[in-house]
């Protein structure tokens, strides 16, 4: 399960927390400009916007999580299972596997109207990498410094979704997670007053009291509404430091805690990275669950018209400083 957020201040943010009960060698991928993208039923492309993510890299072929490109658009995707829906090729169509979804949009667009754009004419379509990596169930947030959309492919067909508050999770579909918010339209950040009763003497005991009723749960209709509250009330000044820090703290509040999830015999759902990259700037800051420092890479100090991928394993042993 996982959660995937969009967020202003001077600059834009966008990243996601992945939670998994186990990891597949990820790294941080640069995708340079010139390096080729085979896709399994599409022309190959060797010119396209570069950009940086989370990937596990399979024979070379960077398999996204989530990623932003040069212009500051950004895609991740999130597991959707038991709703998300692959197609046949059809004629005519853009015909795109999943896993090159995120490539796709992102080696190509700038903007979420250039993605619409791009989207009328795609087919996501049943074909795995190999037989060996079957495909995930997902669908997608997509986001541009002034608008987020979601994506998902189902039964029924593609379904396209403007997203004002700029979160996503898992099941169930979006449009529940946005009507959902309507149970919760009483939280606030201020106390609470005497609703109850004319009759009583009713008053706040502490503080914090107006979001009583917030879900703390780590089902993903819940993570939904907390991230959504979070986000929607968080008070960040602009500095750099200050922005990833406070994107960190709104992921902090719906990660998941290994041990608190059982998935299979001694597995455990954990939040195996946190996510925060500058779009403006190309600079992806991440967390992992062992290490809580902040680690940071910047695309442009790489040579983003090159061929060839550039990698940057994850820093996953704890580090401490100490002050004694």
């Amino acid at each position: 399960m996982c959660t995937a957020i969009s967020f202003n201040t001077k600059d834009h943010y966008f990243g996601r927390n992945m939670d998994y009960e186990h990891s597949y060698d990820e790294s941080i991928t640069i995708t340079p400009r010139n390096y080729s993208f085979k896709y399994k039923m599409m022309p190959e492309s060797n010119n396209h916007l570069a950009m940086i993510g989370m990937a596990y890299v399979v024979c070379d072929y960077p398999l996204y999580y989530d990623a932003t490109n040069e212009k500051g658009l950004s895609m991740a995707g999130l597991n959707f299972p038991g709703n998300a829906t692959y197609y046949s090729a059809v004629e005519g169509k853009d015909n795109i596997a999943p896993f090159e979804f995120i490539p796709w949009i992102l080696g190509q667009c700038a903007t979420i109207s250039e993605v619409e754009n791009l989207l009328s004419r795609l087919n996501l379509v049943d074909i795995s990498y190999n037989f060996e990596l079957p495909l995930s169930p997902l669908h997608w947030l997509i986001s541009d410094k002034e608008k987020s959309i979601v994506v998902e492919t189902m039964e029924s067909g593609m379904k396209v979704y403007h997203n004002p508050i700029g979160v996503l999770t898992n099941n169930p579909p979006f449009d529940y997670h946005l009507w959902n918010l309507c149970n919760y339209m009483h939280l606030s950040k201020t106390p609470p007053t005497n609703e109850f009763s004319t009759n009583l003497t009713l008053s706040a005991y502490s503080r914090g009291m107006g979001a009583i009723g917030l879900p703390g749960d780590l089902s993903s209709a819940s993570r939904f509404v907390k991230a959504a509250f979070v986000k929607e009330n968080s008070i960040c000044k602009h500095s750099e430091k200050e922005s990833v820090s406070q994107f960190f703290h709104i992921l902090s509040s719906v990660e998941q805690q290994r041990g608190c999830v059982l998935v299979g015999e001694n597995q455990y759902e954990k939040t195996i990275y946190s996510s925060c990259c500058n779009t403006d700037k190309g600079i992806y800051y991440y967390k992992t669950y062992d290490n809580s420092l902040i680690t940071a890479v910047d695309m442009h100090k790489t040579n983003l018209a090159g061929e060839q991928l550039i990698k940057y394993p994850l820093l996953l042993e704890p580090t401490i400083r100490w002050q004694n």
